[in-house]
């Protein structure tokens, strides 16, 4: 089996090839260009010097939300794209779960963590034992005030991963002081992460199939709540 995950829900684009459960290779940029331009490139390049073709990937994974409303749509489309002419198994994965999953924690809570503007971020909670996670909250939209008063809660130590996780350490530490901000490098969302969960899904005997793929924006987008304010205002 050869899988290969896409991640593009923040400004950093990546892809990752795994042979069964081993790691081939992964390509990141983190360079401010649009993902549409450099992602399938990237996919190609990586497959290429690993020494296969795009004709003998098995499997496509991408992360389908939350995230930038736009990165995550091109990476949908991307992993539907390379999954459609072969009617290949595509798996949608959260985010989050990703990340999480990603940063390989063995004990402690990872706080996953995207800006998600308006004092808020998108999150999830798990809990590490003996490496294997443990949810503890749906992915939400929730205000930084909420996520303090659960994360008061928890007994030991705090990880913070995505692209809020700066945001969350500056306007949380002083009040949680188990917090711990991991280095710069292994606090953002990559494609290692959205395959290792893919991985587990297809352990399960999970399917899923690019035609049932759809991204998981959690709340409406900025145009999309204007329309709706504006359409409010028209009715009174």
């Amino acid at each position: 089996m050869l899988l290969l995950a896409f991640e593009t829900s923040a400004k950093a684009a990546s892809v990752a090839l795994f042979d069964d459960n081993k790691l081939l290779g992964e390509s990141y940029q983190n360079t401010g260009l649009t993902h549409s331009q450099t992602l399938m490139v990237m996919a190609e390049d990586l497959i290429q010097q690993c020494g296969h073709t795009p004709g003998d990937i098995t499997h496509t994974a991408v992360a389908a939300g939350p995230g930038s409303f736009t990165g995550v749509r091109i990476g949908v489309a991307a992993a539907k794209g390379f999954a459609w002419g072969k009617k290949l198994p595509c798996y949608g994965v959260s985010t989050l779960e990703a990340m999480a999953t990603g940063l390989g924690i063995w004990e402690g809570y990872i706080c996953t963590c995207m800006d998600a503007r308006r004092a808020q971020v998108y999150n999830a909670v798990f809990e590490a034992k003996n490496g294997r996670l443990t949810r503890l909250s749906e992915d939400r939209a929730i205000a930084l005030a909420d996520l303090k008063t659960e994360l008061t809660q928890l007994n030991g130590p705090v990880y913070l991963v995505g692209d809020g996780a700066e945001l969350t350490d500056r306007t949380l530490a002083g009040e949680i002081p188990n917090l711990i901000l991991p280095p710069e490098h292994r606090i953002h969302q990559r494609a290692v992460g959205v395959g290792m969960v893919a991985l587990s899904a297809i352990a399960r005997g999970e399917s899923d199939d690019a035609a049932a793929l759809a991204p998981n924006y959690l709340r409406l987008s900025q145009a999309e709540r204007e329309r709706l304010e504006k359409e409010n205002k028209g009715e009174k």
